[in-house]
């Protein structure tokens, strides 16, 4: 529908969502026990707004919605909304669902980034891989007795740093290590790999180099390298010294056979000297420390996640009730980079975004005049202070 007055925020956004995209999704994994009543996407939006106003639990979204059935109908939602309904939809509609459609979302958000000023100015797509642990606070079963436990979940997040844009994310248990990320990532050719120490593992890395991909990392002061040559650095750009090295230990040298170059960078800004290694004897040795320098992108991003996937609800031990809840927050995180770029909101953060669509959710402003910097009227004092506090 059009962004016509009247309708509440949470539904102008809501309309950006690719329905018929959404209902392939859905059709692509029929469910035969189906609950009739509570469709895929009213848990979809359920969820969605959970996630957008930060409701600390089912329970509370359960009260929220309760106490508003017309506004329920607004949001779009037209099944019965209760706390069983929702974990049970949690636990048992499929997750890959969801995570369908946020590939989809995510393609379009990458098409309309595109052209985007590139990091560095390079052309290549430029990844940083990180990962965030998300402590879980499992309520086994909503309808038996208050029950909790600690449990904790890691996403890998694979981040293209044009538009800070999720590309890939690996759920997987706490206490799996970093580098079994690299696995089940599929190495795209010319593409750049942001890592930090966490992921340093040679044989891994070699398996990038023969797919055509460039890996840029911070070695593991354990590593020993072999200075073989010496190339000339641009002491003004903060460049120390610019090495081409071999792998110096048995088991090092047989998992990384080729030469590496190793880079050593004084920061201006931090005062730190920092080391790196790379797989790429063509850029500068800054450009190389600046590329691994737009990693703090992803730290925005994780920030935004433990923001936003209030898993201190997690309903359902179920992985896939994990799995629907992390990829539907993504979904979220996209559509707002999505209503980001179509409505012009460039000066803003997707944080600053995501903050006033929270507080306004309920309220039937057009979408586009919400953020119009003159209107802020005395009775956003309170998103004055939240966005002057969220300026990075």
């Amino acid at each position: 529908g059009g962004m016509h007055i009247g309708r509440l925020v949470f539904s102008q956004v809501m309309d950006l969502l690719p329905l018929t995209i959404f209902r392939r999704c859905v059709t692509r994994y029929p469910d035969r026990r189906s609950c009739r009543t509570f469709s895929c996407l009213d848990q979809f939006l359920c969820m969605a707004f959970a996630q957008l106003t930060g409701r600390e639990s089912l329970r509370d979204i359960e009260s929220c919605l309760r106490a508003v059935p017309t506004k329920l109908y607004h949001l779009g939602i037209r099944g019965n909304v209760c706390r069983t309904t929702l974990a049970e939809a949690n636990e048992r509609r499929d997750w890959r669902i969801f995570a369908d459609f946020a590939q989809a979302l995510i393609s379009e958000a990458r098409a309309l980034y595109a052209k985007d000023a590139a990091v560095a100015d390079l052309t290549q797509t430029i990844y940083a891989l990180d990962s965030t642990t998300i402590d879980l606070c499992l309520e086994l079963f909503p309808w038996a007795k208050f029950r909790r436990s600690k449990a904790a979940v890691k996403l890998h997040t694979l981040i293209d740093l044009r538009g800070s844009i999720p590309t890939f994310i690996h759920i997987t248990d706490g206490k799996v290590h970093d580098v079994n990320a690299l696995d089940v990532l599929v190495p795209e050719p010319g593409a750049y790999y942001i890592m930090d120490r966490g992921y340093q593992d040679l044989e891994r890395f070699h398996r990038l180099h023969l797919a055509g991909s460039f890996f840029v990392t911070r070695p593991k002061t354990t590593l020993l390298l072999r200075r073989i040559q010496s190339l000339l650095a641009d002491k003004t750009t903060g460049v120390r010294s610019d090495w081409i090295v071999k792998a110096n230990g048995v088991t090092t040298t047989a998992a990384y056979p080729e030469r590496l170059r190793r880079i050593r960078f004084r920061d201006v800004e931090t005062k730190k000297t920092l080391i790196f290694i790379t797989n790429d004897f063509v850029l500068p040795a800054h450009v190389i420390a600046a590329l691994y320098k737009a990693r703090w992108q992803v730290e925005l991003f994780f920030t935004w996640v433990k923001q936003h996937l209030h898993i201190k609800a997690f309903f359902g031990t179920s992985e896939n009730a994990v799995k629907t809840q992390v990829w539907i927050a993504m979904s979220v995180y996209v559509l707002i980079a999505i209503l980001r770029k179509k409505m012009d909101l460039e000066h803003l953060s997707l944080w600053q975004i995501s903050q006033v669509l929270s507080l306004t959710c309920f309220e039937k402003t057009p979408v586009n005049s919400l953020f119009l910097r003159e209107n802020s009227t005395p009775h956003d004092t309170q998103i004055g202070k939240q966005l002057s506090f969220l300026d990075f």
